[in-house]
């Protein structure tokens, strides 16, 4: 049987809802030989993960999801096969984990204003130690009756151009790059189909993010169509690009449990691997 991976899973050490050990559970049920732990900014899960991946016989795959800002449009950066443990970046995490408690703070705040009274303690103890987002705080106010899902906590009030919107903390995608670089990983341009800028094409970004240093391109992901999937791999094909895939899995977050929807060939997490030789 061939093997194969997911390299884009969330924990709830982030803005998923299971936590790493039943990230996974699931993960060996779907049949996956190897799984990347990509949780936003935070890389509390991977140790939890690997401990509990001993006995299954899943490989886990050390990485991070960092939010970058061009032209007030965000692009999202996987790194893989990170350093988790290298003192820097843990301390420029937590910076940007301070950073992201503010943001939800205001956040609150601006929901107070809007009669919808959700405390820090509720929203601080749903996210637990690892690093809080605006999913936490939808999946809060659907708990609450304010929302009839989360998708609608999203438009109605968090979600860009919602009413209680907050800007994000601004990393440039060089930046990131730099960040994971540093620690010995390997960046990829995370879900290319969401990246819309202004009078810019998916090809103008790509070339511009190559410029900065990414690596690879998530050519496939749970929302990418086949059309999708042929542009970003002749994209890839075009710039020298690693390609990666992933089902972006949340848990309950999103409208099902995603982990093993996307499945790709092994030999693609073998030619990261040689990348890194």
């Amino acid at each position: 049987m061939q093997k194969v991976a997911d390299l884009h899973v969330h924990t709830h050490l982030s803005d998923g809802t299971f936590t790493p050990e039943k990230v996974v559970e699931y993960a060996k049920a779907k049949g996956l030989s190897a799984i990347a732990i990509t949780d936003h900014d935070c890389c509390c899960g991977i140790t939890p993960a690997i401990l509990a991946a001993e006995d299954l016989g899943v490989e886990i795959i050390p990485g991070v999801e960092l939010t970058t800002e061009v032209n007030d449009t965000e692009i999202h950066l996987l790194g893989y096969f990170i350093d988790w443990q290298d003192d820097w970046f843990a301390r420029k995490l937590k910076e940007i984990s301070r950073v992201r408690e503010e943001r939800a703070r205001e956040i609150l705040s601006k929901l107070r204003r809007h009669g919808v009274d959700i405390s820090d303690d509720e929203l601080f103890e749903l996210s637990g130690p690892g690093s809080v987002g605006r999913l936490h705080i939808a999946q809060l106010l659907f708990k609450k009756g304010c929302t009839s899902s989360i998708g609608q906590a999203f438009t109605k009030y968090i979600g860009n151009g919602g009413s209680c919107y907050v800007k994000k903390f601004k990393l440039t995608p060089l930046e990131a790059v730099d960040m994971i670089r540093r620690v010995g990983g390997v960046s990829v341009v995370a879900h290319p189909k969401t990246i819309n800028i202004q009078n810019k094409s998916t090809e103008d970004i790509v070339a511009s993010l190559v410029k900065d240093g990414v690596r690879g391109i998530e050519v496939y992901h749970s929302d990418h169509s086949d059309k999708n999937e042929k542009d970003f791999k002749a994209l890839a094909e075009k710039y020298n690009l690693l390609i990666t895939g992933g089902s972006d899995c949340h848990g309950f977050g999103k409208r099902e449990v995603l982990i093993g929807k996307v499945k790709i060939p092994y030999e693609l997490v073998e030619k990261i691997k040689n990348t890194l030789k």
